[in-house]
């Protein structure tokens, strides 16, 4: 038999966001159009890309775009992000929203919120601005031990200045700081134990991090995510928001912070998060791949 013909053609691509250069940073694979796109039909394209998420890019009616988002497993994510940073970037580089020779205001619609993104030209490429939900925190998580046994960690391993807790700005995430950068490092999840207690707490995923007190504009992360298939991931916007947000709470930095995070992963990205107060997480990325999607 001859093959099938497509019916559909949709514009596609990847782009690693947060990355300077490429193949670093965390990539995201974005499919332009998706309107006539069924829900299935968008598990089953993010299962073929096989990335960490793929956005879906849609109209909107009360924002610029509409922005849904799954990942390889066809778990669906919400929250302002790598997902969505990526897809203005990707919209940006692509010509899609005309000059960027001042800056420029959009806002998009994720879920049922209506976020503002802004984006500007620096030193010759886009960067991306993006505005999260205001804070919102969970109880304080007293069972250290368990969270350290589900980290493959002690329970000495896990400091308490903050005290591990559920924080978010569009996605809950449990917030962990760790000793040190070689201690994050060390993290070998058990995720079946893992998800069991996040789970437990409402959670999605763990963020765990160190900084050091005399240099708190600075931290060091990895994120595991279990509930949603992603064992490990290079870089998460809505985890290092509520970090930064979680920390100026507890009044440990001031307004501004900058995680590295997917490093042990070969996959160095750089995130930043000002507070004015909410969190604002901002980046910049490299357009790696483009293409048709033929369906």
């Amino acid at each position: 038999m001859p093959p099938q013909s497509s019916t559909a053609t949709l514009t596609a691509g990847l782009i690693d966001v947060f990355a300077d250069t490429p193949l670093s940073g965390n990539p995201l694979a974005v499919v332009e159009g998706a309107d006539d796109l069924s829900e299935a039909q968008m598990r089953r394209i993010a299962g073929e890309f096989n990335q960490a998420e793929t956005t879906f890019i849609m109209a909107s009616r009360s924002a610029d775009f509409r922005l849904r988002s799954f990942t390889a497993a066809g778990a669906e994510v919400g929250g302002a992000g790598h997902n969505a940073l990526g897809a203005w970037l990707w919209l940006a580089e692509e010509g899609r929203l005309g000059t960027m020779a001042a800056p420029r205001r959009f806002l998009q619609e994720i879920g049922s919120d209506i976020l503002p993104i802004e984006l500007r030209t620096i030193d010759g490429r886009i960067h991306g601005r993006m505005q999260q939900s205001p804070l919102a925190l969970g109880r304080p998580v007293e069972d250290v031990a368990r969270l350290a046994a589900a980290l493959g960690l002690l329970p000495a391993d896990i400091r308490v200045d903050p005290v591990p807790r559920v924080a978010n700005t569009g996605v809950a995430h449990l917030q962990i700081r760790l000793r040190d950068e070689a201690t994050v490092d060390r993290a070998t999840p058990d995720h079946t134990a893992l998800l069991a207690a996040l789970q437990a707490m409402s959670a999605e995923g763990c963020y765990a991090y160190a900084f050091d007190p005399n240099a708190p504009h600075r931290a060091y992360a990895r994120f595991f995510n279990p509930t949603v298939g992603l064992w490990e991931d290079a870089a998460t916007g809505t985890a290092a928001g509520p970090l930064g947000a979680y920390l100026r709470h507890e009044g440990l930095i001031a307004d501004a912070i900058e995680i590295e995070q997917g490093t042990k992963m070969g996959r160095r990205s750089i995130l930043r998060i000002e507070l004015t107060p909410d969190a604002i997480l901002s980046g910049a990325g490299v357009v790696v791949m483009r293409g048709q999607l033929c369906l």
